[in-house]
């Protein structure tokens, strides 16, 4: 990975960070680093002490969290430009999740001692972070409970329909736009890869999906919905 320092920060930031006063700016634009990080490349791992908030700026990254027999559970995909990295500092304890680069990346770090004193100086950006933290629990609850309760046709369908609302499509309108490895698609879908790769299989042969190497293309999504409803 490399710093990166011909970038505006205040253009490169979501609009929240505009609330800021002209001495906050400063102190922001001072102490921001902007890093790329290369395809499979580590964020942070499990264990590792939080020291920054992650701003993602290009790419896509999957939060993850490593279970028994090394098997990995992904439990967030993050697209730009959302925040991650943050809560284990706010629980003062050490990560207990890890983060690596799906592709080629881009984010933008600003110390958390900076961060916290913004947010006790003002009240809108930390109502702002109490509605982000909030969100993210309400997901994580149900992911859970879907994760637990649903049968593996139910649980890819919400997957597939989950990569398809939070990276959208290509130019033809039903590719969905994040290309995953069998592993990364069951690891998303707690299941094995054997039965990733079965089940969409079967998708496939039933036209709800069609497949060309790791590109999924939607064709009936009525249906794709129907099934992780019903679970």
């Amino acid at each position: 990975m490399r710093r990166v320092n011909s970038i505006d920060v205040s253009a490169s930031l979501p609009e929240i960070w505009r609330i800021l006063n002209e001495n906050e700016h400063e102190l922001l634009r001072e102490n921001a680093r902007f890093v790329n990080y290369k395809k499979n490349e580590v964020i942070y791992l499990e264990k590792d002490i939080p020291k920054d908030l992650i701003c993602l700026l290009k790419g896509k990254v999957k939060i993850y969290k490593e279970g028994v027999g090394g098997r990995s559970q992904i439990i967030r995909m993050i697209k730009p430009v959302q925040y991650f990295g943050y809560r284990a500092y706010f629980a003062n304890e050490a990560y207990v999740t890890s983060a690596s680069a799906f592709e080629s990346t881009q984010v933008c770090l600003i110390s958390m001692n900076i961060v916290e004193q913004f947010l006790r100086n003002n009240g809108n950006l930390a109502m702002f972070f109490i509605q982000l933290l909030s969100v993210d629990l309400g997901i994580t609850d149900e992911r859970v409970v879907n994760l637990t309760q649903k049968h593996i046709r139910g649980r890819l369908a919400e997957s597939l329909l989950f990569l398809k609302e939070n990276y959208g499509v290509e130019k033809d309108g039903a590719t969905i736009n994040i290309y995953l490895s069998r592993e990364d698609l069951a690891n998303l879908s707690n299941m094995t890869t054997s039965n990733a790769i079965r089940t969409l299989s079967i998708f496939e042969n039933e036209h709800i999906i069609s497949l060309d190497g790791r590109k999924i293309k939607i064709m009936d999504e009525e249906k794709l919905h129907k099934i992780s409803r019903l679970g």
